[in-house]
């Protein structure tokens, strides 16, 4: 187990700005709590307007060194931090766990899957390169160089607290900016140990900043005239307010909001194989993520088959403390978003949806005042229904039957959403048609969960993601940089 103990208010969750650790000044805050035990882990004070100002100015002060250190040089603190999260990656691990609710494995690998941007960013050198043409015109000269811009933020959400600021934070700094993360109000202590790991990395003070806070602090990021650029991910709602308030500030913004996934599984698929991969995407961190394809579309023919198989996959997950190894669904964030997902279960009884396994009523022994919800199964749920329209972000499947693989396309395409999407075959001319026709970011065939590797970008379209540069992958090195065109010409030469 992890040595984290409860912390008093006067042990406060701390800000890291310019190198030290400071304590928020606005009177707002709210206790920390392990959604499985209820137990206060600690307190979170959040940030007022001076002190954003603060790290904000502390953030361009450090930039104007740190921009014109050699990329060489400016990559070496973070090698030092990729080796710092493999040698502590059992203690996050367990921080994690406590603090958010999902399982042991699932924070583990969460872990890694940021690790590996690290490991990425890394690569910057090659990466920055932006090409030269020597007599582009006669005697003349002419070369692209990519320059850093300032401040960046990212604006992270509570369900990959440990992945999702390396999304954004080891490109912003490869590529010579400086950068401030505003982690969730809701999990923030992984924040607060990947920050003791920053300290000790070797980064220049300002370079990479913490500030904690909620909705002011937020809006005031989005707002600062210091501010260069914008990365959020989160609800759908909020990633539209931040989008169109960054965007009309000036700043370069990507935005990634939220998802209604689909999983399509034709008379070809291996059954068995796509029941597991799909209950497993479906279920995964409690279903609180933003890949989890939680409506199958299944050919007629092979529907009852699949059905089957799925709702005997869903009554062997097992509910329980994430700390346990045998436990597949951990608690779901507070007991208000609990409610809610019971809610969603309900409102597809009330629609008239057929609900093969219930998971509304599961208790825990020994944690019996957790956020737990099991896994429930839907089956006949037609496309007006709000469970087969809206993000549930908890462990509930919608299934539905369809006629064919052009109809089980045109549905996923009449959604708000664009985010991710898997087909299950064993035909390759579905593969293809599912490549050329599904309006979605991120595609899967006979994969699970359609999650890209660090090298490449995290797709997403429509209400799924605002912006134009995706985060991960060569994607960020646009975002960091703006060209600079030099042409040269020497008429003695």
């Amino acid at each position: 187990m992890s040595d984290l103990q409860p912390l008093t208010e006067d042990e406060q969750v701390q800000n890291y700005v310019g190198g030290e650790w400071q304590s928020p000044t606005s009177e707002d805050g709210q206790a920390v709590v392990n959604p499985a035990t209820k137990e206060e882990l600690g307190y979170v004070a959040f940030s007022s307007e001076s002190d954003v100002d603060e790290a904000v100015e502390r953030g361009q002060e450090a930039f104007e060194d740190w921009s014109r250190r050699p990329v060489e040089d400016r990559i070496q603190p973070l090698f030092a931090f990729k080796q710092l999260l493999e040698d502590n990656i059992e203690e996050l691990t367990e921080v994690l766990v406590q603090e958010h609710g999902k399982n042991v494995h699932e924070a583990r690998g969460e872990l890694r899957r940021g690790i590996e941007n690290v490991e990425v960013a890394c690569g910057i050198p090659t990466m920055m390169q932006a090409g030269s043409i020597p007599n582009a015109a006669p005697n003349i000269d002419e070369t692209a160089v990519r320059r850093p811009l300032g401040v960046f933020t990212a604006i992270t959400p509570f369900n990959f607290p440990g992945m999702i600021p390396l999304w954004f934070l080891p490109y912003a700094v490869a590529t010579g900016n400086s950068f401030i993360l505003k982690p969730s109000e809701q999990d923030p202590l992984v924040a607060e140990k990947l920050f003791e790991l920053i300290d000790q990395a070797g980064f220049p003070d300002g370079v990479v900043q913490l500030v904690h806070g909620s909705v002011d602090t937020v809006n005031t990021l989005l707002e600062h005239e210091g501010i260069a650029g914008v990365s959020f991910v989160g609800s759908t709602p909020v990633a539209r307010h931040v989008y169109q308030t960054a965007a009309e500030h000036g700043k370069r913004v990507q935005s990634q909001g939220g998802a209604k996934n689909h999983v399509i599984v034709t008379e070809s698929a291996d059954l068995e194989f796509a029941a597991e991969k799909t209950v497993s995407s479906s279920y995964a961190c409690g279903g609180e993520r933003c890949l989890a394809n939680d409506v199958a579309l299944v050919e007629e023919s092979v529907y009852e088959e699949f059905t089957d198989l799925v709702v005997e996959a869903a009554e062997n997950q097992t509910v329980g403390y994430g700390l346990d190894e045998e436990t597949d669904i951990g608690a779901l964030i507070t007991p208000e978003h609990a409610d809610s997902v019971r809610n969603y279960v309900e409102t597809g009884v009330q629609e008239g949806a057929e609900l093969l396994v219930d998971g509304r009523d599961v208790t825990v022994e020994g944690y019996e005042d957790g956020n737990f919800v099991g896994p429930s199964v839907f089956a006949d749920v037609t496309e007006d229904m709000v469970i087969a329209r809206e993000e549930v972000f908890g462990p509930v499947l919608a299934l539905a039957s369809v006629e064919d693989v052009d109809a089980a396309i045109e549905r996923l395409n009449t959604s708000d959403f664009g985010n991710a999407a898997s087909l299950f075959t064993g035909r390759g001319a579905d593969a293809r048609k599912f490549r050329h026709e599904a309006d979605v970011g991120n595609l899967g065939v006979n994969v699970g969960t359609s999650a890209p590797m660090a090298f490449f970008h995290f797709g997403g379209r429509k209400d799924s993601f605002f912006g134009d540069l995706h985060a991960q992958g060569e994607d960020m090195i646009h975002f960091y940089t703006d060209k600079h065109v030099y042409i040269e010409r020497w008429p003695d030469a």
